[in-house]
């Protein structure tokens, strides 16, 4: 960095004069742990941030590992053992300067020769819960929601999330939708299931008998109904954002707090369309993952979950199938597999069947379509294929998890419509949506995916609650 000094000197006959001396100051680089260990700024005065993850003193040297949470690999730091100090221990936050040098040593290409090193932030290493050189299970970790980033299994799954956001966002931006910000607070029950956390405000001046937003309004259990305002207007929009339900379970498979993918395209009357938007999008973002998080994903199919690398293999290796409802009940009749729930048609297809499905079908996913009228809500669009009776929907289902998508053409006539709304008691309660038909509706149908399932799928991880930051479910809600 150039820097100029400037000294004006009065002479004696009261004239100025202005003397400038130029000099160069040599100020260290910032890098990111990332980009040190990659080899950017090799032979260059950088300054690296971040948390130590182990400390090898020796008679002459101080050896120390540095992460800061940009990539899975740490910095080795090699500085005089002058340096060392009490303070300087596992998990203490520090800032080094030196020179990046190329390491003799296969392990680790690169390293800093530190000529300073700053401890900004001590830690007491006797009280952490987890030690560096021990591996913990994630049933474990999750007892500590607070420190539990600091560790590499959770420190590489929110890095994997983080990418697969952003491979979400690019495939719909790719492929012409416009993102929408759906409401988080709604005075709708899109699934019908009552499963709602109410809100109301808290505090003194709140009167109990009297609603704030003058309705009753809850946290939103889907932002599909307000994309189905936006179809409208749109051919093709998405949502992405947090959904809630409350549903009173600690089960492995259920939060009360979770995200969820919504997807409405407009001008379609082909499941068809949707199937390939879905397929497509899991496609597009588990590729991007697998290429841009090596190391994060390397970790969970060699010491968490070994062995799944060949299932998310072999599920972007083959188009997946297409089955029926009536096929999937079928398939399930004719097992010997002996099912908790029954198997009849018209019953609604629980985990293990949609367990047994995947299986069946080669441990791929599986699109099931056409489910019985009567198990879908409202807006599904009437197959009107009697006797059988089905909704054009659809749900598909992956290997570990079972469902993971599920959508529907959504049902477009209004005289459709209005009888299923009135058979429900609906009909006032969705007035506006029955105008949606009135004015300009056109044949659209849309899906919702849960991302943490996806992300359980593409890793293998059993629990739901070790693939989100901070977990929320029934008697469970810390932080």
């Amino acid at each position: 960095m150039f820097q100029a000094a400037v000294k004006t000197f009065s002479a004696s006959s009261g004239g100025g004069l202005t003397c400038i001396r130029h000099y160069c100051k040599k100020t260290a680089r910032k890098l990111r742990v990332s980009e040190a260990v990659s080899g950017a700024g090799l032979g260059a005065n950088v300054k690296v941030q971040g948390w130590v993850r182990s400390v090898r003193p020796q008679k002459a040297n101080l050896f120390l590992h540095v992460n800061d949470g940009s990539s899975l690999q740490s910095l080795q730091i090699v500085a005089s053992s002058e340096l060392n100090n009490p303070s300087l221990t596992f998990g203490s936050a520090v800032e080094v300067t030196g020179t990046l040098k190329k390491s003799p040593h296969h392990k680790q290409p690169v390293e800093l020769e530190a000529e300073q090193i700053r401890v900004v932030g001590e830690c007491n290493p006797v009280d952490f819960p987890f030690k560096i050189k021990e591996r913990h299970s994630l049933e474990y970790l999750r007892q500590f929601p607070h420190l539990r980033c600091r560790t590499n299994a959770f420190s590489s799954l929110l890095r994997i999330r983080s990418e697969a956001t952003t491979a979400i966002h690019s495939y719909f931006k790719d492929n012409g939708f416009l993102q929408i910000h759906t409401p988080i607070i709604t005075s709708n029950d899109c699934e019908g299931a009552g499963e709602l956390f109410q809100v109301e405000p808290s505090g003194p001046d709140h009167d109990e008998d009297e609603n704030f937003f003058s309705v009753p309004a809850f946290l939103t259990v889907s932002g599909q109904l307000h994309l189905e305002v936006m179809s409208g207007a749109f051919s093709k929009v998405y949502t992405f954002g947090p959904t809630f339900r409350a549903e009173n379970s600690q089960s492995r498979r259920h939060l009360a707090e979770f995200y969820m993918v919504e997807a409405e395209v407009s001008f379609t009357q082909s499941l068809e369309d949707l199937t390939k938007v879905m397929e497509d999008m899991f496609r597009s973002a588990t590729e991007h993952v697998l290429a841009h998080c090596v190391e994060d994903v390397d970790l969970f199919h060699k010491h968490v979950t070994p062995g799944h690398r060949e299932i998310v293999d072999a599920m972007l290796k083959r188009k997946f199938p297409v089955i029926t409802y009536s096929e999937a009940i079928d398939i399930l009749k004719r097992s010997s597999e002996k099912f908790s729930f029954p198997t009849d048609w018209g019953c609604d297809l629980q985990t293990e069947h949609e367990k047994y499905l995947v299986k069946h079908c080669g441990n791929i996913p599986v699109f099931v379509t056409d489910y019985p009228f009567n198990l879908k809500p409202f807006y599904a669009r009437d197959n009107q294929d009697h006797p059988e009776h089905t909704a054009a929907a659809v749900d598909l289902l992956v290997p570990g998890v079972g469902e993971l998508c599920g959508g529907s053409l959504r049902e477009e006539r209004l005289d459709l419509l209005r009888v299923r709304l009135e058979e429900a008691g609906l009909e006032e309660t969705y007035s506006w949506y029955l105008d949606l038909r009135r004015f300009g509706s056109v044949p659209h149908g849309g899906f919702g995916l849960g991302f943490e399932r996806y992300l359980q799928c593409v890793l293998g991880v059993d629990n739901i609650k070790d693939v989100i930051p901070f977990p929320r479910s029934s008697h469970s809600c810390l932080l």
